[in-house]
């Protein structure tokens, strides 16, 4: 059994931040642990506005816990309005922006798992890395 805090990953190699200043995760649960899935939870700061995340490698489902946020499907041009309550999920690897209007927090879980040192490559990727390449 494994019992977490958010409070006990703050300033360890689990508390991520981009290197575009735009979002930091808490990584909860990460592919070390061996379980089929990681579990996050990520801030994306007000009035930034990532680049285009395409996770060409991952499926990943968010459920935001706080802040309203824009969700462009840059595919369709459909956007959402995310608000507390509300998730979304990426099960078809859809390129997409989200915009933040203010600061968003969400709690993502991710298939297959993140190692937890992936950041989002100039295309807005997280690479697919595994366990042991991360070792």
């Amino acid at each position: 059994m494994i019992v977490r805090s958010l409070e006990d990953l703050e300033g360890t190699e689990r508390h991520v931040k981009s290197a575009s200043g735009t979002w930091e995760s808490k990584r909860i649960v990460l592919a070390q642990e061996r379980v089929g899935f990681s579990l996050h939870e990520t801030t994306v700061y007000a009035g930034a506005e990532p680049p285009m995340w395409w996770y060409a490698n991952h499926i990943e489902a968010c459920l935001c816990v706080q802040g309203e946020a824009e969700l462009t499907n840059e595919e369709t041009g459909e956007k959402h309005l995310i608000t507390p309550g509300t998730m979304y999920l990426l099960d078809g690897h859809e390129r997409h922006t989200l915009r933040p209007k203010s600061d968003s927090r969400f709690i993502c879980v991710f298939n297959p798992p993140v190692t937890g040192r992936e950041d989002h490559d100039g295309d807005g990727v997280y690479p697919l890395l595994t366990e042991e390449e991360a070792t």
